[in-house]
């Protein structure tokens, strides 16, 4: 292998490095301009932090794009009021999100492709929220909101649920989806725009 050869890959890992840490960084910044949503329960917050973690997926590949999401997560621990589990949480949605988009998008490298990737990434990070949920999140919730509180503010917009798995699956698994969805949606209508940058190859053109 050659010296140019070398040097170049050199400036290609080190340009991949500070993208996925710019990327991160953006990603931390989102976690916090969460907003509430009319038809969910107050304690439910919409946020765009897994955007980023997406575009780095698409532009570097499927193992970029995860350790977004485990950068972004470990940066929010020093925050946290959860004692880690809800990063835990947010941290396997993501990844479950993006992992998809990008092993399809790096295998079929067309536009088609990355809609459909990134729209099977947020149907199983929906499916996979209810699990998530049921057995990490909220039962750290339990331990300082009762669950009849809990199940009682979802029954103040839906009354005919009648437990917390229901409740999952009925208000919390399109949620989910949606907000998957939503980042999709700003990708397909931005990548195309800033991928030279976040690959680099913008110094090319």
């Amino acid at each position: 292998m050659s010296t140019v050869t070398k040097t170049t890959e050199k400036h290609v890992d080190i340009w991949k490095l500070t993208m996925i840490a710019m990327l991160s960084a953006i990603a931390f910044v989102l976690m916090f301009l969460e907003f509430s949503v009319p038809i969910m329960p107050p304690f439910i917050k919409m946020d765009l932090s897994d955007l980023p973690a997406l575009l780095g997926a698409f532009a570097m590949g499927p193992v970029s794009g995860v350790m977004i999401c485990l950068i972004k997560n470990l940066m929010h621990l020093f925050l946290s009021s959860t004692g880690g589990v809800g990063e835990l949480s947010n941290f396997i949605l993501g990844a479950c999100f993006v992992l998809p988009a990008g092993l399809i998008y790096r295998n079929w490298k067309k536009k088609k492709s990355a809609v459909l990737g990134a729209m099977a990434g947020a149907f199983l990070m929906a499916l996979v929220s209810i699990v998530s949920n049921y057995y990490i999140v909220y039962p750290f919730y339990y331990s300082f909101m009762a669950k009849d509180a809990i199940l009682t503010a979802y029954q103040a917009i839906l009354p005919g649920v009648d437990s917390i798995l229901e409740c999952l699956i009925v208000f919390n698994t399109p949620f989910t989806l949606v907000k998957g969805l939503i980042s999709v949606g700003i990708t397909v209508l931005i990548y195309k725009q800033i991928s030279p940058f976040l690959k680099g190859t913008y110094r090319n053109q």
